[in-house]
Formats: structure tokens, sequence, C-alpha cells
């Protein structure tokens, strides 16, 4: 009885043993079943300098790299027991272990994620790694190429400031079995701008103030994104005051608020003002600046006739060329002033209406001119250098930046100057006399004539009417002679008073440079004219005789008639 027993205790142990063992090379096969380039799940069982351990359920483990199980920054990050997807390579190698990678499974993963990602057009993140030819490098996982076309909705010029930022994408070509995957940020942006556009069109109308952002600058203004639709801000609409070039006011990407001017729906354009939003800082420009008020501001710009100072942000005074000094010739503002400049003047006239300010730089100091009537009275003697000769006369400095005119009808009583250059040349040292001082137009009239007395004064005493005297011919024309009877001191003998007889042509009688005795037979000083007669000294010579006569006939006396003409003479 016992004998059967154990012989049944036997058998089915027998049959319990052969469950266990078909049950195990179930499970071999269940293994033997995957193959080779499939991903597995495995568990780590030791790590050691080189490799992780892998136990993948098979006859024998496999090993991975442990290069592959380090980040960036060479720290290993598994342990012992962690769970790894893995793709098995190869059953066995040349030592009896599975060949493993997991480099290759997380890349397989990846590609299996964006396939799919792919399939059901969703968004994929990445950071842009690099430039290649055409574009950029995007590491989204696995490198995908991002065409420069589709980096954004315009034109990008330097694809390098986009390296090492993360964005979203588009997948819009996949191909797994080559590799190639390209990438669109544009078409994101470009719905996105969509959505925008709609919301910002329902807010856009004229006099709504909305934000924005700086897109892009130009020349002659900014365009400024409101959301999926641009605008542009004019220079002229950017402020109140003087703007030479956007980039003064705004960088490419500042947040701004505008006001909408003009907005066509139809053609949807937009045209911005930044200034209109702010108070006109020239609606009370009068009262905080009457006339006569000291201001300080920055030359912005200057001109041929004058410079632009900014008093205030939209507030600009103009100085002009006359104003800036009371003693220089300034020949162009440049010569005072440059842009950037810090400069003090003073408020002469204002116009708010027509956004006008008149400004004086040399008002800040006194007028020179004012003190010059008491420093030289007229009729006082300067000495002074020649600082210009000219047509017209001769400049002598009296003071730094003050010249006095004397003019060519001033140089001489007498002597006919054509030119002052004949006598005098820049840089000699004069004497001349202070004849009129006009303050108000900056006058400084001398005479160096003055500086003796005019002959013309005391010729009637020096030589009187009927005085016979020597002179030179100096000029012979039809009507008669010019004589100087005295150094720039001429009379004209009449053709009248050549000689006795009628004379036709004055040049059958005389000559330039003939020396002949004249009479004054007249003297007109406030003229300066001389009446001068040859004809007069034949009747003089009768008038002797015809006394010679009356003295013979008379007194008895013996007079000689060669005295008596010595007597005239």
């Amino acid at each position: 009885m016992e004998n059967v027993d154990n012989k049944e205790m036997q058998g089915e142990q027998a049959e319990d043993f052969a469950a266990m063992f078909e049950q195990s090379l179930q499970t071999q096969g269940t293994v033997g079943v995957v193959q080779e380039g499939e991903i597995v799940k495995g568990t780590v069982i030791q790590l050691t300098k080189d490799f992780a351990i892998i136990d993948v359920g098979y006859k024998s483990e496999g090993q991975v790299p442990i290069s592959e199980f380090t980040n960036a920054r060479g720290e290993m990050n598994i342990k012992v027991g962690d769970k790894v997807d893995v793709l098995l390579e190869s059953r066995e190698d040349d030592k009896g272990m599975v060949v493993l990678s997991k480099e290759k499974a997380d890349k397989m993963r990846i590609w299996d994620e964006i396939s799919s990602a792919c399939e059901r057009d969703e968004i994929v993140k990445g950071t842009i790694i690099g430039r290649v030819k055409g574009g950029l490098s995007v590491d989204i996982g696995v490198k995908a190429f991002l065409p420069g076309s589709q980096v954004d909705i315009r034109p990008v010029r330097n694809l390098d400031q986009y390296i090492g930022k993360e964005f979203e994408f588009k997948v819009i070509k996949f191909n797994k079995k080559r590799g190639n995957i390209v990438l669109s940020r544009r078409v994101l942006l470009e719905k996105q701008r969509e959505e925008f556009k709609r919301e910002t069109l329902t807010r856009l109308k004229e006099g709504a103030v909305l934000m924005g952002v700086v897109k892009n600058l130009t020349d002659y203004g900014a365009f400024i994104d409101l959301g999926g639709i641009d605008g542009l801000l004019h220079i002229t609409d950017m402020s109140w005051g003087h703007v030479r070039h956007p980039s003064e006011v705004f960088n490419v990407g500042d947040e701004v608020r505008v006001a909408v001017l003009k907005f066509d729906p139809e053609s949807e354009r937009v045209s911005l003002g930044l200034k209109q939003i702010q108070e006109d800082p020239w609606h009370r420009a009068d009262e905080k600046y009457p006339v006569g008020t000291r201001v300080k501001g920055k030359v912005v710009s200057v001109i041929d006739y004058g410079a632009f100072i900014e008093i205030e942000p939209g507030v600009e005074g103009l100085i002009h060329v006359s104003e800036m000094s009371w003693t220089k010739r300034v020949k162009h503002p440049s010569k005072m002033l440059n842009i950037g400049d810090e400069v003090e003047a003073v408020v002469l006239d204002i116009d708010p209406k027509a956004k006008r300010i008149a400004l004086g730089m040399k008002q800040i100091a006194p007028n020179p001119w004012t003190l010059l009537e008491d420093k030289y009275p007229i009729g006082s003697v300067i000495k002074g250098q020649i600082k210009n000769v000219t047509d017209f006369g001769i400049f002598v400095g009296v003071e730094d930046g003050i010249d006095g005119l004397v003019h060519v009808s001033d140089i001489s009583w007498t002597k006919h100057v054509k030119h002052p250059g004949e006598i005098f040349k820049k840089g000699d040292e004069v004497e001349a006399v202070v004849l009129n001082i006009d303050v108000e137009n900056e006058r400084f009239s001398l005479g160096i004539k003055q500086l003796l007395q005019d002959p013309w004064d005391t010729l009637a005493e020096r030589m009187p009417v009927g005085s016979k005297v020597p002179g030179k011919v100096t000029k012979v024309t039809d009507f008669g002679a010019f004589v100087e009877i005295e150094q720039g001191i001429e009379g004209l003998v009449h053709v009248s008073e050549l000689r006795e007889e009628r004379v036709d042509n004055p040049r059958e009688v005389v000559k330039e440079g003939d020396e002949i005795e004249v009479k004054i037979i007249d003297i007109n000083t406030t003229d300066r004219k001389v009446a001068l007669s040859v004809k007069a000294l034949s009747r003089d010579g009768e008038d002797d005789y015809r006394e010679y006569l009356r003295r013979q006939s008379g007194d008895g006396s013996r007079a000689k008639l060669g005295d008596l003409l010595k007597k005239n003479r």
C-alpha cells in the first residue's frame, strides 16, 4: 500500500517538474522571439567602470557603455535596479553577451514620437544649436533642419541671433529612413499672427490707444506690431521736437504705447502717432519762456543761417548767426557751435502758434558797442592795425572784434585815392580820428585826413582872388585845362580864359605837364573849386602899362615899367 502511494507521489512530482521545464522553455522561447533591432526593457544589475550590465531576461546579460548614461557634465544618472529601455543590436558578441544600446533606443523612441507628432499635426520643441548651409540646425532629440526662409515671417539677415534659443516648430517634412526632418517656425508665427490680427481688428479704430512692439526701423519711421497687423509710426509723429532718425527714440523690440491716427480697413494700413498722446509743449511755451528769459539747451541742428537749440523735448529755438556774437563776424554757425553743445541764450521773441522761438546768445554778455561812445568820444585819436583793405576803405582794429572803417574819401583832403591799396597794406599801423559811432548798426567811422587841417579852409587866405601863381597842367579837356596850383589842389582854366582870341581846341595852346602862370579869378571852398585864367595876365600887363603912362603925365615920377611888373608879381 505504501509502495503504491510512493509511486504515485513520484509520478506527480515528475509531472510538476516537466510542467516547470516546459514553462521555462516557453519563457526562453518568448525572449527568443525578440528580433534584433527592437527595443526591450531591462534591469541594471551591475555597474562597472566602463559598462552597465543589464538583464533583459535572456539566457545571458547584455552590456551598455557607461558613457551612454552620463549627462553633459559627466555625471552618471543610473543606479543598480533601474529599469531602462535598450536596443537589442545582437544576441551574442564574441564574449557571449547580448549587445545592447541605450542611445540608439532613445533615438528610435524619439523618431517614433516625432513620427506620431507629424501624423497628428502636433508641435515639437527644440533648441537651435548652430548654423548650416541654407539655415539652422535644431536639436529636437535628433538633429533637424530649419531653412532660413522658415525662421521668421520676415527675412532674417542675422541667423546667429537665434543660436542657443528654444522655440516651438512644426514638422513640414519627415523621412525616417533617410533620417531627414525639416522644421518651420514661420508656419506657427503666421498662424499666431492671424489669431492676433483677428483680435486686434476688433480694437483697431481711429483715436484708439494700443500697445505695440517696434518691429523695424527705417529712415522715415518705425513699424509697430500691434498684434498681427503692423502700423507705421512716421518720424514726424514720434516727438513734438526734432528727431533726426528713429533710432534716436527706439530700438527694435521696444514696447511702445501709440495712438491710431488713421486706419483703412480695406488696405489694412494703419498710421500711428506717439506725440499725439502727449501734451503739446508749445501750448504753454509763452508762459514758460517770456521774452527776456534766460534758457539753457542743447544744440540739435546747425544750418547755414543759425543753430536750433532744444530747450525741452519738443520745444526748439533758433539762434540766428547774427545773434551769436557782438563783435565776431561769424561766417558760419559751425565756427561757434557744434551738435550736442550745451548753450545758454536769451529769448528774443516767441510765437507759440507758429512754434517759433528766436534766441540770442550774444545777449548773455553786455554789448561792447554801448561802451564805445564813452571810451572813444567823437574827435578823439586812436591808433590801430589795419585788419583789411577793400575798394571802399580800410578797416582798423579798435578792440577785439571791433573794427573802425576809414572810408576812401576820408584818407586825404587833397589826393584823389583810387584804391586804398595804393597807400596802405594789411598789418600797417595807422592813426585816425573818431568821426562817428553807430551803436544800433554797429558801425565805427574813422578818418585819417582829419588828423590835418583841411587846406581848402585857408586857401582864400593863402591865395586870395587876384593872386598870380605858378602851376602845372594836369589834364586838358575840350572845355579847358586843369592846373595844380598846390599839392592836391587844382583849378580850371576855362577855354575862354586861355587867350584873348577865340580858342577852339585847348590842346593847341597847352598840354599836360606844361608849367604856366595863372591868375586866381574865383574860389568856392564849399564845392572845392578854383577858377583860373591865363588871359587875365595879359590884361594885367596892359593895366601896368596904363599905370606907367598915367604916372609919367600926372605926378612927374620916373617909375620904370619893369618895377611895376615886378611889383605885381
